[in-house]
């Protein structure tokens, strides 16, 4: 029996967030009636790539069941009602405001059922300065200031997928099981809200620290650390990269003895703490240069091995497709193709092999769903 089996969530959602947070909840039992607009979830539309269906729609949207209602009607209104009157959760990510305009604003909703536990992810909160702007992943990534301290010196970058959108979900997630346990032990339900560009913010607190309580706010330092040295990718005589990592100065001696055969750094005052190294990294990363320009990487690796310093491939997708650690899982898409991949990072144990369900056509469950809750 997985840990949330009979909990019924009822969730409004879109693209990514929401999304995630309630497939979190499926992997773990719960029962997640989805309610789509009748042209069904956007993000059934990004691309085709899950074998004829939406990658994203894939990976976030198996095990639930499709209820299309347009609710702003009065009978679809009426059925979503009864729906949250059974519910443990309601989760919700449309524009801030449109449930509340709708007759579902989460605190009308608790004072109706004390029981209920709702979460509203958002783009930038409810503050009337920001509740209207769009906040699609990107734009929070901007807005946030990750765009600009990622990337390399010359350019900033977007991070390769939607962290913004995948932490609110995560965040989400997190805190709605938090939630459920304060019901068990207090007997009442929570308000929650989340926003993407809150949960970017706080894990903005390194560079925010740096940048207004020293004035030194982090440069974009493309495969490099910005605060620490040696720490990123480099290059051996066949031009392959290896992004390494010197956390403390034991490791700092290991490897100049072990790995740049270089002992005379050791006692190098340029070189004598990370603020130093850092301050130095230009000169350091030229004598470096001038070591592994002579070795190819499975010698460089091996020393690396020899000397216990933490190191990484720069690997791409094909890498990671074959990487020993992968773990994967065939989720079967709304047209009955099996599509593989990347497991679930938490393993339960002996739930582990729990069936995850496949995923729901437009409205798919809809018939069913009236019946049931017709009254």
């Amino acid at each position: 029996m997985r840990p949330l089996e009979g909990m019924l969530v009822v969730t409004v959602e879109q693209a990514v967030a929401a999304p995630l947070c309630t497939a979190r909840l499926a992997d773990a039992g719960a029962r997640v009636i989805k309610i789509e607009r009748p042209g069904g979830d956007f993000a059934r539309l990004y691309d085709k790539a899950a074998l004829g269906e939406s990658s994203y729609f894939t990976w976030l949207n198996h095990g639930k069941e499709s209820l299309v209602l347009d609710f702003k009607q009065r009978q679809d209104a009426g059925l979503l009602h009864r729906l949250i009157g059974h519910a443990d959760v309601l989760v919700q990510n449309l524009v801030p405001g449109a449930m509340v305009r709708a007759g579902f604003g989460s605190q009308d909703l608790r004072k109706a059922h004390p029981n209920l536990i709702t979460c509203d992810i958002s783009g930038y909160g409810e503050a009337k300065e920001v509740a209207h702007l769009k906040a699609y992943d990107l734009l929070v990534q901007a807005e946030s200031g990750l765009i600009e301290i990622s990337g390399g010196p010359g350019e900033p970058g977007r991070i390769g997928v939607s962290l913004c959108d995948i932490g609110a979900g995560v965040t989400a997630h997190g805190a709605i099981i938090g939630a459920l346990l304060a019901r068990e032990r207090f007997g009442e339900g929570a308000g929650l809200a989340i926003s993407l560009f809150d949960v970017a913010a706080e894990w903005m607190s390194v560079p925010y620290i740096h940048g207004v309580h020293d004035n030194n706010p982090p440069c974009r330092a493309g495969l490099h650390h910005p605060s620490i040295a040696p720490y990123g990718a480099y290059e051996t005589r066949d031009g392959t990269k290896t992004i390494l990592s010197i956390q403390n100065e034991r490791e700092w001696v290991r490897f100049c003895k072990l790995v740049l055969l270089r002992v005379d750094m050791i006692a190098d005052e340029r070189f004598g703490s990370n603020n130093a190294r850092v301050e130095n990294r230009k000169v350091l990363d030229q004598e470096m240069k001038a070591v592994l320009s002579q070795i190819d990487v499975a010698e460089f690796r091996s020393r690396l091995c020899a000397a216990d310093i933490a190191h990484a491939g720069l690997n791409n997708i094909a890498d990671l497709a074959r990487h020993p650690a992968l773990r994967t899982r065939a989720i079967t898409n709304s047209i009955g193709k099996k599509v593989v991949l990347p497991a679930h990072p938490v393993v339960w144990g002996k739930l582990r092999a729990t069936g995850i369900g496949t995923v729901p056509t437009i409205g798919q469950h809809s018939e069913a769903i009236r019946k049931e809750f017709a009254r």
